[in-house]
């Protein structure tokens, strides 16, 4: 068996997996831990549990230590630090008339790593700009591109409901969406409804997609016969969320009707 313990560094991060050491931890609790980038403060999700070796898939780095006052305050320094980092590697992205867009930098906790994200639409040949940095920072520096969804997670802001953006609110990872689940849920094909402030398709598409395959599938089809209380009608329309369908009488009435209130008629079977 193994401990491992879910850790993430930002709200609505990714959950990365370390081994807690045999560390008493709770979830809430802060920690520094060892990843690629060095030293790093993040924040217990959840609490140390044991697995079976075999699911263990990689090496697991190491919880270093429950973090202290002075880590928080190491880090909180180093966040002040960011801006001015930023402000730097904006004049030199001007001075070399690169075409990208600097979006945030981080400094690990031991401040010996700087990294840049940034975003772009064709590639970039920063080389002169990371040797330069090298030689500013005195340390290792490293420039990220993230692309349209990681972008406006990074930068953050509303979405067409009037909330936060659920990627930088408590989306920790990003789903597939399709076309297909606008079209199951009658929303209008137009690009500009559908999409958000990344020009990608609306995450919360994928929320109510199974909701809405599942409820389809006991809805009958436009143009269906069925039976009402009113008489046989045609079925015009429906509405997976409420339970109703919309049928035309003999009247050429439209009304709504609940679909537990229906009766599809069957096609009389052809004689052989």
């Amino acid at each position: 068996m193994a401990d491992i313990v879910g850790v993430r560094f930002k709200r609505a991060g990714k959950i990365y997996s370390f081994d807690p050491t045999g560390i008493e931890l709770e979830v809430g609790d802060y920690v520094v831990v060892k990843t690629t980038r060095g030293q790093e403060l993040g924040k217990v999700v959840i609490a140390p549990q044991q697995v079976l070796d075999g699911e263990a898939t990689r090496e697991l780095k190491p919880v270093v230590r429950k973090a202290d006052p002075e880590d928080i305050e190491q880090a909180e320094g180093l966040e002040a630090k960011e801006a001015k980092a930023l402000a730097e590697c904006a004049r030199l992205i001007a001075k070399y008339r690169l075409p990208m867009k600097l979006l945030s930098a981080e400094y690990n906790l031991d401040g010996t790593q700087l990294t840049f994200f940034f975003s772009a639409t064709e590639r970039v040949d920063f080389r002169e700009l990371v040797r330069e940095l090298n030689s500013r920072f005195k340390l290792r520096v490293e420039l990220r591109q993230l692309g349209p969804r990681d972008e406006a997670k990074a930068v953050g802001g509303f979405g067409r409901c009037g909330r936060p953006l659920c990627c930088m609110d408590f989306l920790t990872e990003f789903s597939p969406v399709s076309i297909r689940m606008a079209k199951d849920q009658d929303l209008p094909l137009n690009p500009m409804k559908i999409s958000g402030v990344c020009g990608r398709l609306l995450c919360c598409l994928a929320y109510e997609s199974g909701q809405y395959q599942s409820m389809k599938k006991q809805m009958p089809k436009v143009g269906q016969q069925v039976s009402t209380s009113m008489g046989p009608a045609r079925v015009v329309g429906g509405n997976p969320l409420k339970e109703t369908v919309t049928v035309e009488t003999e009247s050429q009435a439209s009304v709504e009707v609940p679909l537990s209130e229906i009766t599809v008629e069957e096609k009389p079977s052809k004689e052989g």
